[in-house]
């Protein structure tokens, strides 16, 4: 949904380039998205009118019930038979967001993604520093022996999948409705987010928990929302544009620096690797104090 604004001859012209302008100044951009980043690629979302929880299942349950900890358990070949239809898209190919957003990291602006996405397509763009809130389709798991099985082994299985070393049932390495996400992930995200100076969100609805709430954890208010629908945070953040991100980003994230640009980005990653240096120092000596003490 597009505001007034945005209908207003240039209007959506002076957003990019405020968004470009963005970018420019600050070196610690922090990107967080969600389905709407992948619709582009074919693969469809989940809340919106064409998306997976309005289509019809093909079983007698509800979509959203299909992806839950208890139905799983419960009805593993019904949850296999819709996750297979439904959820999987292993033929599925980086549109211009995900390689916009790798080729920011490129650049030395993008210090972390955190996706709620659960197809890889940021790393098959070329991004390096992505957080996998939900996990992956492809990382799966037994549950008995905890062999480790790709997508391939997934696909190729007519009924549930089943660990060839044990025989115990394989499970999708994804978060199920009703499983708490990992720990690290979620400690991961919020530690970019503190550090970050600019906070990208595009192509989620910030509906679903608790990515919704990650916007509390950043120390100031430079918030850019990219998103075809309205969110929450639409009149608070400094930026809001209601269109195709893939389009936005790849308009917004220059196809190459200049010299200027460069040296700027040389000198960041000088400071950054100093930093790095020092807290490595001063965790070896905090750790050589703790010895020293024991003694």
């Amino acid at each position: 949904m597009e505001t007034r604004l945005d209908r207003y001859a240039g209007a959506r012209e002076e957003k990019i380039n405020e968004l470009r302008k963005l970018i420019d100044k600050y070196d610690n951009i922090v990107f967080l998205g969600g389905a709407g980043v992948s619709t582009e690629s074919g693969i469809p979302d989940f809340r919106s009118g064409d998306g997976i929880y309005n289509q019809d299942s093909g079983l007698n349950y509800r979509p959203v019930d299909v992806i839950s900890h208890s139905f799983f358990v419960e009805h593993p070949a019904e949850f296999y038979d819709f996750y297979k239809r439904k959820l999987l898209y292993p033929d599925a190919k980086p549109n211009k967001a995900h390689k916009a957003l790798a080729r920011l990291e490129r650049q030395g602006k993008l210090m972390a993604i955190i996706t709620q996405n659960i197809d890889r397509l940021h790393q098959d763009g070329g991004s390096k520093k992505t957080i996998e809130l939900h996990g992956s389709v492809y990382r799966n798991y037994c549950m008995d022996c905890g062999k480790k099985f790709d997508i391939e082994y997934i696909v190729a299985t007519d009924d549930v999948p089943r660990c060839d070393r044990c025989g115990g049932i394989v499970r999708p390495g994804i978060t199920l409705y009703e499983e708490n996400l990992e720990h690290d992930k979620v400690d991961a995200a919020i530690k970019a987010l503190k550090k970050c100076d600019l906070l990208i969100i595009g192509g989620t609805s910030l509906t679903v928990y608790p990515a919704a709430t990650f916007s509390q954890f950043i120390k100031h208010d430079r918030i850019v929302i990219i998103n075809k629908s309205s969110t929450y945070l639409d009149l608070s953040a400094m930026l809001t544009i209601h269109d195709s991100i893939g389009h936005v980003l790849d308009e917004a994230v220059p196809k190459r620096r200049n010299k200027e640009q460069l040296e700027h980005a040389a000198k960041v990653a000088a400071k950054r690797a100093a930093a790095a240096k020092r807290a490595k120092t001063l965790e070896l000596k905090k750790k050589q104090a703790g010895k020293d003490k024991k003694k």
